[in-house]
Protein backbone atom coordinates (compact mmCIF):
# COMPACT_ATOMS: atom_id res chain seq x y z
CA UNK A 1 0.00 0.00 0.00
CA UNK A 2 2.54 2.52 0.63
CA UNK A 3 4.14 2.17 -2.68
CA UNK A 4 0.71 2.99 -4.13
CA UNK A 5 0.17 6.20 -2.02
CA UNK A 6 3.54 7.03 -3.46
CA UNK A 7 2.64 6.86 -6.38
CA UNK A 8 -0.52 8.48 -5.68
CA UNK A 9 1.06 11.17 -4.19
CA UNK A 10 2.76 11.64 -7.42
CA UNK A 11 0.21 11.87 -9.26
CA UNK A 12 -1.24 14.63 -7.85
CA UNK A 13 1.75 16.74 -7.59
CA UNK A 14 0.08 19.82 -9.95
CA UNK A 15 -3.30 19.63 -8.09
CA UNK A 16 -1.43 20.50 -4.91
CA UNK A 17 1.27 22.82 -6.36
CA UNK A 18 -2.40 24.82 -7.53
CA UNK A 19 -3.66 24.38 -4.34
CA UNK A 20 -0.50 25.64 -2.68
CA UNK A 21 -0.19 28.61 -4.98
CA UNK A 22 -3.87 29.84 -4.69
CA UNK A 23 -3.42 29.48 -1.06
CA UNK A 24 -0.25 31.69 -1.34
CA UNK A 25 -1.65 34.31 -3.59
CA UNK A 26 -4.76 34.80 -1.18
CA UNK A 27 -3.05 35.00 2.17
CA UNK A 28 -4.78 35.53 5.17
CA UNK A 29 -3.76 36.52 8.98
CA UNK A 30 -4.62 34.84 11.98
CA UNK A 31 -8.13 34.45 13.05
CA UNK A 32 -8.76 35.96 9.73
CA UNK A 33 -8.99 33.09 7.17
CA UNK A 34 -12.10 32.91 6.22
CA UNK A 35 -11.83 32.53 2.43
CA UNK A 36 -8.80 29.87 2.98
CA UNK A 37 -11.49 28.25 5.05
CA UNK A 38 -13.80 28.33 2.61
CA UNK A 39 -11.30 26.86 -0.26
CA UNK A 40 -10.67 24.10 1.74
CA UNK A 41 -14.14 22.94 2.62
CA UNK A 42 -15.18 23.23 -1.03
CA UNK A 43 -12.10 20.77 -1.73
CA UNK A 44 -13.02 18.34 1.34
CA UNK A 45 -16.88 18.22 0.75
CA UNK A 46 -15.44 17.42 -3.17
CA UNK A 47 -13.65 14.36 -1.72
CA UNK A 48 -16.46 12.66 0.10
CA UNK A 49 -15.36 14.01 3.60
CA UNK A 50 -17.76 14.93 6.52
CA UNK A 51 -17.46 18.43 7.72
CA UNK A 52 -17.69 18.14 11.27
CA UNK A 53 -16.81 21.80 12.36
CA UNK A 54 -15.95 25.17 10.54
CA UNK A 55 -14.78 28.15 12.36
CA UNK A 56 -13.26 28.46 15.93
CA UNK A 57 -12.31 30.64 18.47
CA UNK A 58 -15.83 32.46 17.82
CA UNK A 59 -14.62 33.11 14.10
CA UNK A 60 -14.93 31.59 10.66
CA UNK A 61 -11.68 30.05 10.66
CA UNK A 62 -10.47 26.60 11.02
CA UNK A 63 -11.98 23.17 9.72
CA UNK A 64 -12.09 19.19 11.18
CA UNK A 65 -13.26 17.19 8.66
CA UNK A 66 -13.79 13.18 9.18
CA UNK A 67 -13.04 10.56 6.28
CA UNK A 68 -14.78 6.82 7.86
CA UNK A 69 -12.66 3.67 6.35
CA UNK A 70 -14.29 0.80 5.44
CA UNK A 71 -13.60 -1.04 8.39
CA UNK A 72 -14.13 0.17 12.19
CA UNK A 73 -11.19 1.19 14.46
CA UNK A 74 -9.50 3.31 15.54
CA UNK A 75 -9.10 7.57 14.68
CA UNK A 76 -5.83 9.31 13.39
CA UNK A 77 -5.63 12.78 12.86
CA UNK A 78 -3.51 15.24 10.43
CA UNK A 79 -2.97 18.88 11.03
CA UNK A 80 -2.10 21.43 9.09
CA UNK A 81 -1.66 25.40 9.96
CA UNK A 82 -3.34 28.07 7.85
CA UNK A 83 -2.75 31.63 8.54
CA UNK A 84 -0.09 33.90 6.79
CA UNK A 85 2.20 36.84 8.86
CA UNK A 86 1.92 40.64 8.15
CA UNK A 87 4.96 40.40 6.14
CA UNK A 88 5.32 42.36 2.17
CA UNK A 89 6.08 40.03 -0.08
CA UNK A 90 9.26 40.70 -2.34
CA UNK A 91 9.17 37.30 -4.42
CA UNK A 92 8.46 38.55 -8.39
CA UNK A 93 6.18 34.85 -9.35
CA UNK A 94 2.98 34.66 -10.84
CA UNK A 95 1.39 33.75 -7.64
CA UNK A 96 2.89 36.65 -5.83
CA UNK A 97 0.39 37.50 -2.70
CA UNK A 98 -2.35 39.76 -3.49
CA UNK A 99 -3.34 41.02 -0.11
CA UNK A 100 -0.90 44.23 0.84
CA UNK A 101 1.21 43.45 3.77
CA UNK A 102 0.54 40.20 4.18
CA UNK A 103 2.09 37.17 3.24
CA UNK A 104 2.58 33.15 3.43
CA UNK A 105 6.37 33.24 4.44
CA UNK A 106 6.25 30.22 7.19
CA UNK A 107 4.85 27.54 4.60
CA UNK A 108 1.27 27.27 5.70
CA UNK A 109 0.44 27.59 2.64
CA UNK A 110 2.15 24.03 1.67
CA UNK A 111 1.12 22.60 5.00
CA UNK A 112 -2.63 23.24 3.61
CA UNK A 113 -2.18 22.05 0.58
CA UNK A 114 -0.38 18.75 0.90
CA UNK A 115 -2.74 17.93 3.40
CA UNK A 116 -5.57 18.13 1.43
CA UNK A 117 -3.18 16.13 -1.26
CA UNK A 118 -3.16 13.45 1.57
CA UNK A 119 -6.72 13.79 2.07
CA UNK A 120 -7.29 12.90 -1.55
CA UNK A 121 -5.11 9.80 -1.45
CA UNK A 122 -6.94 8.59 1.62
CA UNK A 123 -10.32 9.42 0.31
CA UNK A 124 -9.25 6.56 -2.85
CA UNK A 125 -8.17 4.20 -0.25
CA UNK A 126 -10.68 4.41 2.27
CA UNK A 127 -12.67 1.24 1.61
CA UNK A 128 -9.31 -0.35 3.02
CA UNK A 129 -8.81 1.87 5.98
CA UNK A 130 -9.16 0.66 9.25
CA UNK A 131 -10.57 3.41 10.92
CA UNK A 132 -11.54 6.86 10.72
CA UNK A 133 -9.00 9.78 9.51
CA UNK A 134 -9.63 13.20 10.75
CA UNK A 135 -7.80 16.02 9.10
CA UNK A 136 -7.57 19.55 11.29
CA UNK A 137 -6.72 22.43 9.45
CA UNK A 138 -5.89 24.81 12.23
CA UNK A 139 -5.94 28.93 12.54
CA UNK A 140 -3.59 31.41 14.19
CA UNK A 141 -0.27 28.86 14.50
CA UNK A 142 1.31 32.63 14.29
CA UNK A 143 -0.49 34.09 16.93
CA UNK A 144 1.50 33.83 20.49
CA UNK A 145 -1.18 35.63 22.15
CA UNK A 146 -4.16 33.39 21.48
CA UNK A 147 -2.63 29.84 19.54
CA UNK A 148 -4.78 28.33 17.60
CA UNK A 149 -3.93 24.88 18.70
CA UNK A 150 -4.86 25.97 22.19
CA UNK A 151 -8.14 27.50 21.32
CA UNK A 152 -8.90 24.22 19.24
CA UNK A 153 -8.27 21.46 21.93
CA UNK A 154 -10.42 23.62 23.99
CA UNK A 155 -13.42 23.22 21.62
CA UNK A 156 -13.26 19.48 21.48
CA UNK A 157 -11.29 19.16 17.96
CA UNK A 158 -9.68 15.80 19.77
CA UNK A 159 -12.51 13.95 21.05
CA UNK A 160 -12.25 10.66 20.18
CA UNK A 161 -8.62 11.09 18.68
CA UNK A 162 -6.05 8.11 19.50
CA UNK A 163 -3.25 9.95 17.98
CA UNK A 164 -2.13 12.82 15.82
CA UNK A 165 0.81 13.87 13.30
CA UNK A 166 1.61 16.71 11.70
CA UNK A 167 4.82 18.64 9.26
CA UNK A 168 6.32 21.43 8.45
CA UNK A 169 8.03 22.78 5.52
CA UNK A 170 11.53 23.58 6.36
CA UNK A 171 13.91 25.62 4.06
CA UNK A 172 17.07 25.11 6.16
CA UNK A 173 16.59 21.19 4.51
CA UNK A 174 17.23 20.03 1.21
CA UNK A 175 13.67 19.10 -0.68
CA UNK A 176 11.91 16.30 -0.16
CA UNK A 177 14.09 15.21 2.80
CA UNK A 178 12.15 13.93 6.06
CA UNK A 179 13.12 15.30 9.51
CA UNK A 180 12.44 13.81 12.80
CA UNK A 181 12.95 13.59 16.09
CA UNK A 182 11.75 11.58 19.43
CA UNK A 183 10.79 13.30 22.34
CA UNK A 184 11.96 16.78 22.97
CA UNK A 185 12.07 18.55 19.12
CA UNK A 186 10.86 22.34 19.42
CA UNK A 187 11.51 24.68 22.55
CA UNK A 188 8.89 26.40 24.81
CA UNK A 189 8.52 30.04 23.86
CA UNK A 190 7.81 32.49 27.67
CA UNK A 191 8.45 35.96 27.15
CA UNK A 192 9.01 38.36 30.02
CA UNK A 193 8.25 41.93 30.31
CA UNK A 194 9.68 44.56 33.19
CA UNK A 195 9.35 47.88 33.88
CA UNK A 196 11.80 49.64 36.30
CA UNK A 197 10.86 52.36 38.09
CA UNK A 198 13.45 54.70 39.62
CA UNK A 199 13.66 58.64 39.86
CA UNK A 200 14.43 61.06 37.32
CA UNK A 201 16.64 63.65 37.70
CA UNK A 202 19.83 65.82 36.10
CA UNK A 203 22.40 63.80 34.51
CA UNK A 204 24.75 66.07 36.53
CA UNK A 205 23.75 65.00 40.09
CA UNK A 206 23.39 61.38 40.11
CA UNK A 207 23.00 61.20 43.79
CA UNK A 208 19.85 63.48 44.15
CA UNK A 209 18.27 60.53 41.82
CA UNK A 210 17.35 56.69 41.50
CA UNK A 211 18.36 55.51 38.38
CA UNK A 212 16.91 52.75 37.32
CA UNK A 213 19.30 52.42 34.41
CA UNK A 214 21.85 51.05 36.47
CA UNK A 215 19.89 48.24 37.44
CA UNK A 216 18.68 47.33 34.21
CA UNK A 217 22.66 46.97 33.38
CA UNK A 218 22.85 44.72 36.39
CA UNK A 219 19.69 42.43 34.87
CA UNK A 220 21.07 42.23 31.48
CA UNK A 221 24.58 40.82 32.94
CA UNK A 222 23.42 39.11 36.04
CA UNK A 223 20.59 37.06 33.90
CA UNK A 224 23.24 35.74 31.66
CA UNK A 225 25.46 34.60 34.38
CA UNK A 226 22.15 33.11 35.76
CA UNK A 227 21.89 30.82 32.81
CA UNK A 228 25.22 29.88 32.77
CA UNK A 229 25.61 28.85 36.97
CA UNK A 230 22.14 27.59 37.70
CA UNK A 231 21.40 25.69 34.23
CA UNK A 232 23.18 22.99 33.83
CA UNK A 233 25.06 22.67 30.57
CA UNK A 234 23.55 19.55 29.77
CA UNK A 235 20.71 20.96 29.18
CA UNK A 236 19.28 23.39 26.27
CA UNK A 237 18.59 26.63 27.15
CA UNK A 238 18.43 30.30 26.05
CA UNK A 239 17.27 33.61 27.86
CA UNK A 240 17.37 36.60 25.08
CA UNK A 241 17.11 40.60 25.93
CA UNK A 242 15.13 41.77 23.17
CA UNK A 243 13.80 45.51 24.16
CA UNK A 244 15.80 47.82 26.22
CA UNK A 245 14.22 51.48 26.47
CA UNK A 246 15.52 54.50 28.86
CA UNK A 247 14.59 58.01 28.25
CA UNK A 248 13.84 60.06 25.32
CA UNK A 249 14.46 63.58 25.94
CA UNK A 250 17.49 64.49 26.33
CA UNK A 251 21.14 63.29 26.53
CA UNK A 252 21.79 64.74 30.37
CA UNK A 253 18.29 63.50 32.25
CA UNK A 254 18.37 60.37 33.81
CA UNK A 255 15.09 58.57 32.80
CA UNK A 256 12.66 57.63 35.56
CA UNK A 257 12.06 54.14 34.32
CA UNK A 258 13.19 51.82 32.08
CA UNK A 259 11.06 48.87 29.90
CA UNK A 260 12.87 45.77 29.25
CA UNK A 261 11.70 42.65 27.37
CA UNK A 262 13.18 39.36 25.76
CA UNK A 263 12.45 35.41 25.72
CA UNK A 264 13.27 32.29 27.36
CA UNK A 265 13.14 29.21 25.05
CA UNK A 266 13.58 25.60 27.11
CA UNK A 267 12.64 22.15 26.35
CA UNK A 268 12.07 21.05 29.68
CA UNK A 269 9.45 21.89 32.59
CA UNK A 270 11.93 21.58 35.57
CA UNK A 271 14.00 23.76 33.69
CA UNK A 272 11.53 25.99 32.38
CA UNK A 273 10.10 27.15 35.90
CA UNK A 274 13.88 27.48 37.54
CA UNK A 275 14.40 29.79 34.97
CA UNK A 276 11.83 31.62 35.53
CA UNK A 277 12.14 31.48 39.33
CA UNK A 278 15.69 32.89 38.87
CA UNK A 279 14.85 35.62 36.74
CA UNK A 280 11.87 36.73 39.44
CA UNK A 281 14.83 36.55 42.07
CA UNK A 282 17.73 38.50 39.47
CA UNK A 283 15.65 40.96 39.01
CA UNK A 284 14.37 41.56 42.51
CA UNK A 285 17.74 41.44 44.08
CA UNK A 286 19.29 44.23 40.83
CA UNK A 287 16.38 46.51 41.52
CA UNK A 288 16.96 46.31 45.82
CA UNK A 289 20.64 46.67 45.55
CA UNK A 290 19.49 49.91 43.05
CA UNK A 291 16.67 51.09 45.10
CA UNK A 292 14.25 50.90 42.41
CA UNK A 293 10.55 49.31 41.61
CA UNK A 294 9.48 46.93 39.54
CA UNK A 295 6.67 45.29 37.56
CA UNK A 296 7.48 42.09 36.14
CA UNK A 297 5.43 40.02 33.92
CA UNK A 298 6.27 36.50 32.67
CA UNK A 299 3.91 34.78 29.93
CA UNK A 300 4.56 31.41 29.12
CA UNK A 301 3.42 31.27 25.28
CA UNK A 302 3.42 27.64 23.97
CA UNK A 303 5.13 24.31 25.34
CA UNK A 304 8.02 22.93 24.02
CA UNK A 305 6.66 20.49 21.54
CA UNK A 306 7.39 16.53 22.70
CA UNK A 307 7.47 14.00 20.26
CA UNK A 308 5.74 10.44 21.04
CA UNK A 309 8.44 7.84 20.78
CA UNK A 310 6.63 5.05 19.67
CA UNK A 311 4.66 7.11 17.48
CA UNK A 312 7.84 8.61 15.90
CA UNK A 313 9.78 5.71 15.54
CA UNK A 314 6.13 4.50 13.25
CA UNK A 315 6.53 7.56 11.43
CA UNK A 316 10.36 7.15 10.90
CA UNK A 317 9.85 3.38 9.69
CA UNK A 318 7.10 4.43 7.30
CA UNK A 319 9.07 7.29 5.70
CA UNK A 320 12.09 5.17 5.66
CA UNK A 321 10.16 2.67 3.38
CA UNK A 322 8.43 5.10 1.44
CA UNK A 323 11.74 7.50 0.33
CA UNK A 324 14.52 5.39 1.14
CA UNK A 325 16.60 5.46 5.02
CA UNK A 326 18.93 7.90 3.36
CA UNK A 327 16.44 10.21 2.98
CA UNK A 328 15.39 10.12 6.57
CA UNK A 329 17.50 12.10 8.50
CA UNK A 330 17.07 12.88 12.82
CA UNK A 331 16.56 16.44 13.95
CA UNK A 332 18.82 18.46 16.38
CA UNK A 333 16.84 20.12 18.73
CA UNK A 334 14.85 23.01 17.20
CA UNK A 335 14.96 26.75 19.49
CA UNK A 336 11.72 27.86 17.24
CA UNK A 337 8.26 26.69 18.84
CA UNK A 338 5.81 25.50 17.43
CA UNK A 339 1.84 25.53 18.94
CA UNK A 340 1.24 21.43 17.68
CA UNK A 341 2.47 21.37 21.17
CA UNK A 342 -1.26 21.52 22.86
CA UNK A 343 -2.48 18.29 21.00
CA UNK A 344 0.44 16.48 22.16
CA UNK A 345 -0.47 17.25 25.78
CA UNK A 346 -3.46 15.64 25.33
CA UNK A 347 -2.47 12.64 22.99
CA UNK A 348 0.15 10.95 21.59
CA UNK A 349 1.82 13.21 18.63
CA UNK A 350 4.56 13.14 16.27
CA UNK A 351 5.54 16.47 14.32
CA UNK A 352 8.23 16.54 11.74
CA UNK A 353 10.13 18.39 8.99
CA UNK A 354 9.88 17.88 5.39
CA UNK A 355 12.85 19.94 3.24
CA UNK A 356 12.13 22.58 1.31
CA UNK A 357 15.16 24.55 -0.12
CA UNK A 358 16.51 24.48 -3.17
CA UNK A 359 19.03 27.47 -3.73
CA UNK A 360 19.57 26.52 -7.59
CA UNK A 361 15.61 27.46 -7.62
CA UNK A 362 16.08 30.61 -5.55
CA UNK A 363 14.60 28.47 -2.54
CA UNK A 364 16.98 29.44 0.55
CA UNK A 365 15.61 32.19 2.33
CA UNK A 366 14.68 31.74 5.78
CA UNK A 367 11.31 31.74 7.40
CA UNK A 368 9.89 34.86 8.34
CA UNK A 369 11.52 36.79 5.52
CA UNK A 370 10.16 38.29 2.74
CA UNK A 371 12.00 36.50 0.03
CA UNK A 372 10.72 32.81 1.59
CA UNK A 373 10.03 30.49 -1.03
CA UNK A 374 10.04 26.75 -1.07
CA UNK A 375 10.66 23.85 -3.97
CA UNK A 376 7.15 22.79 -5.04
CA UNK A 377 8.88 19.76 -6.09
CA UNK A 378 8.93 18.41 -2.26
CA UNK A 379 5.09 18.72 -2.20
CA UNK A 380 4.74 15.02 -2.93
CA UNK A 381 6.78 13.79 -0.44
CA UNK A 382 5.04 15.52 2.58
CA UNK A 383 1.35 14.56 1.17
CA UNK A 384 2.57 10.30 1.02
CA UNK A 385 4.31 10.54 4.06
CA UNK A 386 0.74 12.28 5.91
CA UNK A 387 -1.44 9.69 4.06
CA UNK A 388 1.37 6.62 4.57
CA UNK A 389 1.81 7.68 8.35
CA UNK A 390 -2.39 7.55 8.96
CA UNK A 391 -2.35 4.33 6.83
CA UNK A 392 0.55 2.69 8.78
CA UNK A 393 -0.95 3.68 12.25
CA UNK A 394 -4.48 2.60 11.73
CA UNK A 395 -2.76 -1.00 10.31
CA UNK A 396 -0.70 -1.42 12.88
CA UNK A 397 -3.22 -0.58 15.57
CA UNK A 398 -6.89 -2.34 13.83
Amino acid sequence: MLERIKKLAASYREETVTLRRHFHAHPELSWEETATTEKIVETLKGLGYHIVKVGFGGTKSGVVAELKGGHGGKCVALRADIDALPLQEENDVPYKSKAGGVMHACGHDSHAAMLLGAAKILAEIKDELHGTIRLIFQPAEESGLRPGAKIMVEEGVLEGVDVISGLHIWAPEPAGKIVYRSGPFMAAADGWYLTIQGKGGHGSAPEISVDPTIAAANIVLNLQAMMAREVSARETAVLSVGVIKAGDTAFNIIPDTVKMNGTVRTFRPEIQDHVEEALRRTVEGACAMGRCTFNLEYKRFLPATINDHDTTMLLKATCEELFGAENVEESPLIMGSEDFSYFQREIPGAFFFVGGGNPEKGCNSPHHHPKFSVDEDAFPVGVAALAGFAWTWLEKNK
